[in-house]
């Protein structure tokens, strides 16, 4: 354990789980790399993915976005290519970005695809698949409004799926932003999972939840207050 790190620690209560409020002023008061870390929320989940009837997968556009700058690919012909375009789509492609995928390019964060499109995307499935980069209707990266997919995704889109051990984990904004900001992408985060709470799952729905920066000790956070997000 570094020298930096048992500082950070010094300034969180290990035993304590802090409020929504209080462990976003913490955070952001944990600030100590030379670059911009991102806020970073875990959640453990009462769930077991292993049945279909308790994954829990969706996405939440947060209202201040992540503060991380993404490059979208997109599969569409036609006019939903020139809408896509139009959105501000960094790649737009069909067989070319089909052969530039299977070349190894990987130019871009995210991929939306119109569903006539695919048939051609399913060529790359087994490249995508792993890599996360796979489109899906609940995630609202296949639809035919490839536009607003786009400008979604460019908002501050963020995508989530439980694990195999109920773990949850996404990025919700960047150490620069204020207290405010970090709390409401939070709350929209956190609704999000509530919302997709299977009618399977038994007992307390989040387990533990915890808040970071990239370089930091992780604060836990109430999660009686989490659940009553909605």
């Amino acid at each position: 354990m570094s020298k930096r790190y048992k500082q950070l620690l010094e300034k969180i209560d290990t035993n304590k789980s802090y409020s929504v409020a209080e462990a976003t002023a913490t955070v952001l008061d944990l600030k100590s790399a030379k670059f911009d870390e991102t806020v970073e929320i875990a959640m453990n989940l009462n769930v077991d993915p292993r049945h279909a009837d308790q994954m829990v997968r969706g996405a939440v556009v947060l209202p201040h976005g992540t503060g991380k700058v993404v490059r979208v690919a997109v599969f569409a012909k036609g006019i939903k290519a020139d809408e896509a375009k139009a959105a501000g789509a960094d790649i737009v492609g069909t067989d070319d970005l089909v052969a530039q995928i299977k070349d190894g390019i990987f130019n871009f964060d995210v991929v939306v695809a119109a569903p006539d499109c695919m048939g051609l995307v399913g060529q790359i499935g087994r490249i995508l698949g792993p890599k996360g980069l796979m489109p899906n209707p609940k995630t609202g990266t296949v639809t035919p409004d490839v536009a607003t997919a786009v400008k979604n995704v460019k908002g501050g889109q963020v995508t989530f799926r439980v694990d195999k051990k109920g773990n949850i984990h996404a990025g919700i904004g960047k150490a620069s932003f204020d207290a405010i900001k970090i709390s409401e992408n939070l709350a929209s985060f956190v609704a999000a999972i509530n919302k997709q709470k299977p009618a399977a799952a038994k007992g307390r729905y989040i387990k533990n939840a915890a808040l970071s920066l990239t370089m930091s000790p992780a604060v836990k956070i109430d999660t009686m207050e989490l659940l009553d997000i909605k």
